[in-house]
């Protein structure tokens, strides 16, 4: 843990590790029939030098995930060139924050849930003092949580969850009074451990932060 820490000393410090890990990182891809296509944005923040990262507090009005912390981003559209666009064009949606102010730096493994999202995570730094416009219909507030949060144990915990009937192992982790959990809460855990190689989760997977066993569970009942 201390080992990880000392990589995030300053913003420069670890903006310089997260891009040279993913300079070189081969996402893992996946194509699950059926699955409804997804992507977001971990979007990096320089305050004073100390590394951010951004999430937004879905309002009671969205249709999915109600009231739950999330990434930027969304549903991939027909007219989206790609899903770096989506996430790029539901950043520009959600908080106000235009592609031209935003560097994608890398890609990470995609991640399908048990709702049958299959998520595509980017990583883009903003530019320096942003001016978020929300939209009121989709995010409530926007959350400016400091990175070493996700490098100790401290705020983290694992609980199992029920899901129609099945129970998972879900990553939880605690800022103040909000809760980052759920697709959320498991990409930021595989961002951290990819790049920082620092997991506070007993026995994690590499290649996936569930598991094997998980993953084709929910690629075996969505198909019957």
């Amino acid at each position: 843990m201390r080992e990880a820490q000392n990589k995030i000393q300053n913003f420069q410090q670890a903006e310089e590790t997260i891009r040279r890990v993913l300079k070189t990182y081969q996402p893992r891809k996946l194509s699950v029939n059926g699955s409804r296509q997804a992507s977001v944005l971990i979007p990096l923040l320089n305050r004073e030098s100390v590394p951010y990262l951004i999430f937004t507090r879905r309002t009671e009005l969205v249709e999915h995930h109600k009231g739950q912390i999330s990434f930027p981003g969304g549903m991939h559209d027909r007219a989206d060139t790609s899903l770096l666009q989506t996430a790029l064009r539901e950043t520009d949606e959600e908080i106000g924050v235009h592609p031209e102010e935003i560097q994608v730096i890398g890609q990470l493994d995609d991640l399908y849930t048990v709702t049958n999202f299959l998520i595509t995570p980017f990583v883009g730094i903003l530019k320096p003092s942003p001016s978020f416009r929300l939209s009121t219909d989709e995010v409530a507030e926007v959350l400016e949580v400091p990175l070493r949060l996700f490098l100790t144990n401290e705020h983290f915990e694992i609980k199992k969850w029920e899901y129609r009937g099945k129970f998972y192992e879900v990553y939880f982790y605690h800022f103040h009074d909000h809760v980052i959990w759920g697709a959320t809460g498991f990409i930021v855990n595989r961002f951290i451990h990819v790049v920082f190689g620092y997991n506070p989760a007993p026995n994690p997977v590499y290649r996936d932060p569930r598991n094997e066993a998980y993953l084709q569970e929910n690629i075996t009942r969505r198909s019957r």
